[in-house]
C-alpha cells in the first residue's frame, strides 16, 4: 500500500508543450550563409471528456448519437530569427528580422453525428405499435476557438 501511495503522488506535471530548437546550422556550413534560427514547442494536444447525449421527448435515439470530443492544446513560443545583410545599401546597415508567435490556447471539437430513428413512439391509435418515419442524418460542424497571433520585427544596429 505504501508503494501504492508513492506511486500516485509522484506522477509527472502534463506539459502543455514541449519546447524545439530547430537546428539549422548545417545551412550555415554548407551553403556558407548565416542560417536563421527558429525555437518553438510542439503543442501536446489533450483529449477531453466527450458531451453527454441528451434524450428529448418523442425521440427514441439521444442527440447527437456520436458525442463531440474536445480537444484542447496550447501553440507554444515561436521565434524566426534571421540576418538581413545590407538593409540600406551598406553593409554597416547588417540587420536582424525575427517573426514571433507568442503562446495561445486552441480548443477544438469534433464532429458529431445527429440520427434519427425510422420509428416514433409507440402510438395509442395504432394498438400501441410504432409508425413509420422519415430517417434522419445530420452532422455537427467541427469547431476550432483560438486566436493566434504573430509580430514581425526588423532590427537595425545603432
Amino acid at each position: 500500500m505504501t508503494c501504492m501511495a508513492a506511486a500516485g503522488a509522484a506522477t509527472p506535471a502534463v506539459a502543455d508543450a514541449v519546447p524545439v530548437g530547430v537546428p539549422l546550422d548545417a545551412v550555415e556550413t554548407s551553403l556558407g550563409v548565416a542560417a536563421p534560427r527558429l525555437a518553438t514547442a510542439v503543442p501536446l494536444p489533450v483529449v477531453g471528456a466527450p458531451e453527454a447525449p441528451r434524450f428529448h421527448t418523442g425521440d427514441m435515439l439521444p442527440t447527437p448519437l456520436l458525442p463531440v470530443i474536445p480537444v484542447k492544446t496550447e501553440l507554444g513560443d515561436t521565434l524566426l530569427t534571421s540576418p538581413v545583410p545590407n538593409l540600406l545599401g551598406r553593409p554597416e546597415t547588417d540587420g536582424e528580422g525575427s517573426v514571433s508567435s507568442p503562446a495561445t490556447t486552441l480548443i477544438a471539437d469534433g464532429p458529431g453525428a445527429i440520427v434519427g430513428s425510422p420509428l416514433t413512439m409507440p402510438d395509442a391509435s395504432n394498438f400501441g405499435l410504432p409508425n413509420l418515419t422519415t430517417p434522419k442524418l445530420g452532422l455537427t460542424a467541427p469547431a476550432l476557438v483560438g486566436a493566434p497571433s504573430a509580430l514581425l520585427g526588423l532590427g537595425t544596429p545603432r
